[in-house]
């Protein structure tokens, strides 16, 4: 039986930018108007009464994966039932939790609902306790009779890859005893992000500014985001220097709940026999560690394409100096808005090139009550993919503005929905899940084929250099930005394992260093932006956020492919996305072209990056 008790819940692409509170237009276009999500979660439940129902029932079930235990070496058919019973397990409670958090999300004011979130966490937990004894058996059984168990039957093939993977790991699989306080333990060690989120979303107290335009904005999460771009480059200044002094009055704190994660990710390496909490996280998805390495070595030996984009935009914005408060205004201001049914349509055309029928499984699925497209007061900032309940769909959490963000937001998490739609549809639920390394691909081809296909259908010089910069900003966001993220990871999981104390004071340091290497000597900096750190979520995640980086490599690869290429490139690159979690996230990257783990794939970006920064230069 494998320990598969929680298939995650995927959460995708916060790096977005949300409106504050509730605009007009959102209001007149969403079906939900001022009353709530516009999603239909009765597809997977009727009523809260029901999922409580679930609940009981799976709890009442979790037990009876004790009878497989000491059996599951006895014959094929044996084998087969205990995995097929866990993995029915799993499937029901991936669905529980799939109902729970986006209830939670909907309004995360209301207590029983994020009451009802921690519910579904706890029963992963039962789940992982349940079968915690299952990976060492299957260890103990060995390869050998595994392996002949899979030919003997074929109701174990879909079972194969996860058996292979466990046989794999079988140096970091602990005693039946050890593994089950490790998974009683997976509660507590997400304490540090509970912490964190708590801290961030009610308890740090917020300042409300006044811009020039008169509008009041109060700087919490969804504020920044909203006035950080502001036209007026006094109010921007203003926005940062007051936002991140609400951060950095709370660094130690701050501080000792992500050097909490750190120590726990560590806990759970350390137990498993791994040398570094990065080693542990990378093996887990038999990554190699050059990868990561390659990412961080070659983004810094493309820093000078960075650097070369920023003096571009103080050129572009006309500043006579540039400001790390100067990054987020746009280039080229368009006034153009969107309505949700344009930036449906906007989608659906640039994803053209990957052929008809994916068209239409993708307008099919846009028609239908998956998202909650629209902001609105005490609804979870960013935006996401859930794809947890596999019987029904995937839902999406949207925070739409009406500007160009909103349709790249609108491309992107549809991108990672049709992902799954394609996996799910080709895969069994076992296979289906796609590896995180592959999870961004899919969203951000869809980011530079839209951006691309508006660049091409631009009539003005300015309405072109507008969406140049939407995909120097892509390239910057999602490549530069997030490496520099994936090596202040590493760095302070780095002083962790050497022994070194870590401190909210010690994280601003290094963070500081890396913002002033990685934007320049040119562009200035302010003390206080050195706990920006603090903002980033995604640094409880594990070691996720590389990924983002190692994704747009790809995406920017298979893009390329679709827009100048064959149909055979066209169907090459679709059957990465149909293959799901049939093998290691690198390995299908690799079947399709690219070798993650040498420095070609990030020269060739960064040269992208570089030939887009020509074409607006010619423009200018």
């Amino acid at each position: 039986m494998i320990d598969l008790s929680r298939r995650e819940a995927f959460v995708s692409a916060a790096v977005v930018a949300l409106a504050a509170g509730v605009p007009s237009w959102a209001l007149a276009q969403t079906a939900a108007g001022a009353g709530g999500a516009a999603w239909d979660l009765r597809d997977i439940y009727p009523t809260d009464a029901a999922w409580a129902a679930e609940r009981q029932a799976i709890l009442a079930k979790i037990p009876s994966l004790l009878r497989y235990r000491g059996k599951l070496g006895q014959s094929a058919t044996g084998l087969k039932a205990a995995l097929q019973a866990q993995s029915a397990l799993n499937k029901r409670a991936s669905r529980l939790y799939t109902y729970a958090s986006l209830k939670a999300d909907e309004d995360r004011r209301i207590a029983v609902n994020q009451e009802r979130k921690q519910q579904a966490q706890d029963v992963f937990t039962a789940l992982g306790e349940a079968s915690s004894w299952a990976n060492p058996e299957l260890v103990a059984i060995g390869a050998a009779k595994v392996n002949r168990f899979i030919a003997a039957d074929p109701g174990l093939k879909k079972f194969a890859f996860g058996l292979r993977d466990v046989l794999r790991q079988a140096a970091h699989t602990l005693s039946p005893g050890e593994e089950k306080l490790l998974a009683s333990a997976g509660t507590p060690l997400a304490g540090p992000q509970d912490i964190r989120d708590q801290l961030t979303a009610s308890d740090i107290p917020r300042p409300t500014v006044k811009l020039s335009d008169g509008r009041e904005i109060r700087l919490d999460d969804q504020g920044y985001t909203l006035a950080r771009s502001a036209p007026n480059r006094d109010d921007r200044k203003m926005v940062f220097d007051k936002f991140w002094a609400s951060y950095k009055a709370y660094d130690s704190s701050l501080g000792a709940a992500l050097a909490a994660k750190v120590k726990g990710d560590m806990f759970t390496a350390k137990a498993r026999h791994y040398d570094s909490a990065l080693q542990g996280a990378l093996d887990g998805s038999n990554l190699p560690e050059a990868v990561y390495r390659s990412l961080i070595a070659e983004t810094n030996r493309g820093l000078p394409v960075l650097h070369r984009y920023f003096a571009l935009r103080q050129r572009m914005l006309g500043l006579t100096d540039m400001g790390y408060w100067d990054i987020y205004p746009p280039l080229v201001k368009s006034d153009r808005t969107y309505s949700l049914a344009e930036m449906r349509q906007l989608s659906l055309d640039a994803t053209k090139p990957l052929g008809a029928d994916y068209g239409r499984i993708f307008a099919d699925a846009t028609s239908k009550p998956w998202a909650d497209p629209f902001p609105r007061p005490g609804k979870a900032s960013g935006a996401y993919m859930q794809p947890g309940a596999f019987d029904v769909h995937p839902y999406l959490l949207l925070n739409l503005s009406d500007k160009y963000d909103g349709v790249s937001q609108y491309a992107h998490e549809w991108g990672h929905a049709m992902h799954t739609l394609l996996a799910n549809a080709a895969q069994p639920y076992e296979l289906a899940a796609y590896p995180t390394f592959t999870a961004e691909v899919a969203s951000t081809a869809h980011e530079l084929l839209l951006a691309n296909m508006m660049v091409e259908r631009a009539q003005t010089r300015d309405d072109k250099l507008f969406y140049l910069g939407q995909i120097m900003e892509n390239y910057r966001g999602t490549f530069f930005r997030q490496s520099m993220f994936a090596e202040f990871q590493l760095a302070i999981n780095d002083l962790a394992t050497k022994g070194e104390g870590l401190s909210g004071e010690k994280m601003s340091a290094l963070y500081f260093d890396l913002l002033k290497r990685y934007h320049g000597p040119k562009v200035q900096m302010e003390p206080a932006y050195s706990s920006e750190w603090a903002y980033i979520q995604h640094f409880y995640f594990g070691f996720y956020v590389w990924q983002y980086a190692t994704s747009i490599t790809a995406a920017n690869f298979f893009a390329q492919k679709v827009m100048h290429g064959t149909a055979a490139d066209r169907d090459n690159y679709l059957a990465v996305l149909r293959a799901g979690g049939s093998n290691y996230g690198y390995n299908l990257l690799k079947l399709g072209g690219l070798d993650m783990a040498t420095a070609e794939p990030y020269r060739l970006i960064v040269d992208s990056f570089s030939k887009v920064l020509d074409q607006a230069e010619a423009l200018l």
